[in-house]
């Protein structure tokens, strides 16, 4: 059995939800530290980052991983898979659905085989299993 690897993130908040801000760290890997704030998260912005994004950024990177090695199982690898992950968040309900688009280039392979794969890589990627609680839909193109 493998041995577990365990992930780490860090935030620092200073100030109440509304007027308050913080700062998110990737502290495993030391990539990078990004500025948070409530207003990005319940009206948007192209500037400070939300809990959501950093969902869809795992989930987009977790099922791009899952299905090619999905397909891999399959006999026919990936030459490339591109994913995005969109979290719809609504400010005093939470997160009420993940909408994953995929495209992909993969040889040898036929759109039933391919669309079979990919919805077991949605349903089985670690990331969809953690969220189970809310509709994860999977829109998937064979390139």
């Amino acid at each position: 059995m493998p041995n577990p690897v365990v992930s780490k993130a860090s935030t620092t908040w200073n100030g109440d939800l509304f007027t308050g801000k913080g700062n998110t760290s990737l502290d495993s890997s030391g990539a990078a530290t990004f500025p948070v704030e409530w207003n990005a998260r319940a009206e948007g912005s192209d500037t400070t980052t939300t809990p959501e994004e950093l969902l869809a950024a795992a989930h987009a990177t977790c099922f791009s991983m899952a299905f090619s090695n999905e397909l891999k199982k399959n006999d026919t690898p990936p030459t490339e898979v591109r994913t995005t992950a969109e979290v719809t968040f609504v400010a005093g309900t939470g997160i009420t659905g993940i909408a994953l688009t995929m495209t992909a280039t993969v040889e040898g392979i036929d759109e039933e085989t391919f669309q079979k794969i990919a919805e077991g890589a949605r349903e089985g990627c670690p990331v969809s299993q953690a969220l189970k609680a809310v509709d994860i839909t999977l829109s998937a193109t064979l390139a």
